[in-house]
């Protein structure tokens, strides 16, 4: 069986939005840390928050450039949406379930380090071939970084609590994974930008009425109502439209890695602003996920 090829050429830059979207997600988990200690919020209500901003800035920006002119009305196009939207939802909700269960670590190295996991062996089965060296190598590398760089077990609750957590964030990797193997189809009509504003839209709509309930009142201060703003604007709508834009040439299994640049993004910034101690096995942990990466992008596999 020949193998399959999820690096794109070294010469070719599709991967760079996927890149920038890895980062950029990197700065939403601080920000979303920020916005819920000092609003008091839910972890699902400050993921609400960051849907419904982030389709509403994407959807003004539509409408300022003339975006939602000549708006696809086909049944594709309203499909692709709805599935967006809920595997948004489903995804927000999973990893946050997995947060209050388990701890920030555990539920991010589990989601964010099972995604390219599942969407290496979809990819696999869907093609009848068996993953190169490169793809193999790179998500077993990418795997041990992500646990020096954040395990975490202490402050965990007792072992059922573990174990939902787990299986929430799986399950929150696998939404990640199907968003990821869906939306690398395109359809007539609906550009990255267009998928982003209303796919979000749609996510924070349906998480909209348990955030109700848990309460969704940000104190009217300045610094909230900023860091706010940023989540829905920076890691939502720039992330999320940057990576649809990748998801264009790029293949699933090298755009899922490239979403291990939010831990590692993270991981740095709480190091260099919170004074938040990396430790040598961290950034140990933070080198092999770029190796992971630079392998990904940089040692193509032919079919």
């Amino acid at each position: 069986m020949s193998s399959i090829a999820v690096a794109a050429p070294a010469r070719n830059l599709s991967g760079v939005p996927l890149i920038l979207a890895g980062i950029l997600w990197g700065t939403g988990g601080l920000s979303g840390s920020v916005l819920a200690t000092g609003g008091h919020l839910h972890p699902l209500s400050v993921a609400t928050y960051r849907l419904l901003l982030g389709g509403l800035f994407a959807v003004l920006f539509l409408w300022l450039t003339g975006g939602l002119r000549a708006f696809p009305r086909t049944r594709a196009a309203a499909g692709r949406l709805l599935v967006a939207g809920g595997l948004l939802g489903f995804f927000q909700a999973s990893y946050f379930l997995a947060v209050s269960l388990s701890s920030v670590s555990i539920a991010t190295m589990t989601t964010i380090g099972g995604a390219p996991v599942f969407v290496a062996v979809v990819t696999a089965v869907r093609a009848r071939r068996v993953p190169g060296a490169a793809t193999l190598v790179s998500i077993g590398v990418a795997l041990v970084g992500l646990v020096m760089l954040r395990w975490s077990p202490e402050g965990t609750g007792g072992d059922w609590r573990l174990v939902g957590g787990i299986v929430f964030a799986l399950l929150a990797g696998a939404g990640f994974a199907t968003l990821t193997l869906v939306m690398a189809r395109q359809v007539d009509g609906l550009d990255p930008l267009r998928t982003t504003a209303f796919g979000c839209l749609i996510g924070g709509v349906l998480l909209l009425p348990v955030a109700c309930r848990l309460g969704m009142a940000i104190p009217f201060r300045t610094d909230l109502l900023a860091v706010t703003l940023y989540l829905g604007l920076v890691p939502t709508a720039l992330a999320y439209a940057a990576y649809f834009r990748g998801l264009v040439r790029a293949h699933p299994v090298l755009a899922a890695l490239s979403a291990l640049l939010e831990p590692l993004t993270a991981a740095v910034l709480s190091a260099l602003l919170l004074r938040e101690r990396l430790g040598v096995v961290g950034w140990c942990g933070a080198a092999l996920l770029v190796g992971a990466l630079a392998v990904s992008y940089w040692c193509p596999e032919s079919h």
